[in-house]
């Protein structure tokens, strides 16, 4: 198996990024985990009941508990290609790492532009204020995201148009694959 994953601060373009190349293997959402995790408490999926849940299972079981969850479910695929988009930390890292090799790919982006796509998709834990943004950014970032961020193997700056991005993006993943 292939694993591949995404980082990067929400709403720095993963997702957009991934929509290049889901072609070409099955994606694993981490923040799935964390709503999954909201619909079965009950529990109404905005950004401050996830944010709550995800330290409160960081808390319980550890920093590597979502990687750990996805491991098991990549696991259950037939599939010899697997995109995981979300990785949180240094940690999560390793812990896929323990099994595959893992190339890890970050989307960087400016904060206005950010929360600007973000307001736009209006998922429900999306942020509505750009306060809201930066208190969701330093939960993130206490995860260790931001030193994430600096040590991924490859980065992709989202500054342009979407096509870019993902030419970009499918351009690095095909190189992956051949030297995997």
């Amino acid at each position: 198996m292939k694993i591949i994953g995404f980082t990067g601060l929400p709403g720095s373009g993963k997702s957009t990024a991934i929509d290049a190349i889901r072609d070409l293997g099955k994606v694993i959402t981490m923040g799935d985990v964390i709503r999954n995790e909201a619909k079965i408490r009950g529990i109404d999926p905005t950004g401050e009941n996830i944010g709550k849940i995800a330290k409160e299972l960081r808390d319980k079981w550890g920093q590597e508990i979502i990687a750990i969850k996805c491991v098991e479910l990549i696991k259950t695929f037939k599939n010899d290609i697997i995109f995981v988009d979300g990785v949180r930390s240094i940690i999560e890292v390793n812990e896929f790492r323990k099994f595959w090799k893992f190339p890890l790919i970050a989307t960087v982006i400016d904060e206005e532009i950010r929360f600007k796509r973000l307001y736009e998709r209006a998922r429900s834990d999306d942020p509505k204020t750009i306060d809201e943004l930066r208190e969701r950014d330093k939960r993130e970032i206490s995860f260790g995201l931001n030193s994430l961020i600096k040590k991924a193997d490859y980065k992709i700056e989202n500054t342009s148009s979407i096509e870019e991005l993902q030419t970009k993006t499918r351009k690095i993943v095909l190189e992956i694959i051949q030297t995997y």
